[in-house]
């Protein structure tokens, strides 16, 4: 997506010659395959771990961290393993989107209207929101120590990953839709009257 802004902020008039179905479809395989792929390796290797205590993960789902702590056996090679993956694939992703917003802001405030930055601004910001709550949880989760942290925060980040932010999304986007502003204002408007005429009986 912040390629996609890129190309509508930056380059809008090569934007319907860049982003064609052949781009498309490569940066949906990159992601089907990186998604694939990468917990593929960390499977593998914790395949290769003995599991002889108890068998209940303290966690709301499966996750990679409580699951290295019910192993009884040597789990170093996984953790590196985990942090090295996380770091380049989270990292080369986060650094991608860094760039083309450093690019972005930059074309941004080298336009004369106040009206187009606004508008170029308030199209990149939902964006930008999603991206810090994602990757700022993600940061922390997976590229720290699986060692030296707390549980509860492992579970209150995972929580904040897999279901805050997805949330958080549509929620995100449906209020730059002028039409759900004002849908929303309307009801506002509606409740503090309603609220204020039953009060007055």
């Amino acid at each position: 997506m912040s390629y996609d802004r890129y190309l509508a902020i930056c380059r809008p008039l090569r934007y319907t010659s860049v982003m064609n179905v052949k781009l498309l479809n490569s940066l949906i395989t990159y992601s089907w395959m990186v998604g694939f792929l990468q917990p593929l390796i960390t499977h593998t290797l914790i395949l290769q771990l003995d599991f002889c205590g108890p068998n209940v993960i303290d966690h709301f789902f499966c996750d990679v961290a409580p699951l290295l702590e019910l192993s009884c056996s040597d789990r170093t090679w996984v953790e590196i393993e985990v942090s090295i993956v996380a770091l380049f694939v989270g990292l080369f992703q986060m650094l991608f989107i860094i760039i083309t917003y450093i690019l972005i802001f930059y074309s941004i405030f080298n336009m004369s209207s106040k009206a187009g930055k606004e508008k170029a601004l308030s199209t990149c910001s939902s964006h930008l929101a999603v991206v810090c709550t994602y990757y700022g949880t993600l940061i922390i989760l997976y590229l720290s120590p699986a060692r030296g942290y707390s549980f509860s925060l492992n579970k209150m980040l995972s929580f904040i990953n897999t279901m805050v932010t997805p949330f958080f999304n549509p929620i995100i986007y449906t209020m730059r839709n002028q039409e759900i502003r004002m849908a929303f204002k309307v009801l506002l408007f509606y409740k503090q009257n309603n609220f204020s005429s039953l009060r007055l009986k």
